[in-house]
């Protein structure tokens, strides 16, 4: 297992057991919404990681406030790939600073690289050249709600 930030690819710590100064953090296995809404609570916990707390601190990151999110399909290829697992930060939902977020899109749950433009509009990008961009219109916005976004990239050695 190798952990790296989806920014810049720098490596990041992670352990398979607790001990002083790490955090655990929950890992989900939450394809589309598989739960109750938006939320990640009350979905099933797949396992835990922990990742020393001065780390995520200095990626911004409150150890309440992340979460472990499995990556399904193969839309954003070259970033992220499937079966790879993301550490959301759920407080960071802000999309003025272009990055990969989770997102909740009419009934369902995608990761995206999301670039926000003038007007207010949403434009929902797919690494893989395969997908097409995706507009959502300020009209639309009521169907998206981003969730968190998407910091650092959990993934197995080749």
């Amino acid at each position: 297992m190798t952990a790296q930030r989806v920014a810049d690819g720098a490596p990041v710590a992670a352990a398979n057991s607790p001990g002083p100064g790490l955090a655990e953090v929950k890992l989900y296995d939450v394809e589309g919404a598989a739960g109750a809404g938006r939320s990640l609570e009350g979905e099933q916990v797949e396992g835990q990681l922990y990742f020393p707390e001065a780390q995520l601190a200095a990626l911004g990151i409150s150890p309440g406030q992340v979460a472990g999110v499995k990556v399904r399909g193969d839309s954003m290829e070259g970033t992220l790939a499937d079966g790879d697992w993301v550490l959301v930060d759920l407080a960071n939902r802000d999309p003025r600073r272009e990055g990969v977020f989770l997102l909740w899109v009419s009934g369902e749950r995608r990761i995206k690289r999301v670039q926000r433009l003038a007007g207010g509009a949403l434009y929902l990008i797919s690494d893989n050249e395969h997908y097409k961009p995706e507009m959502i219109t300020p009209e639309q916005m009521g169907e998206v709600e981003i969730l968190g976004r998407c910091e650092v990239r959990i993934g197995r050695v080749v």
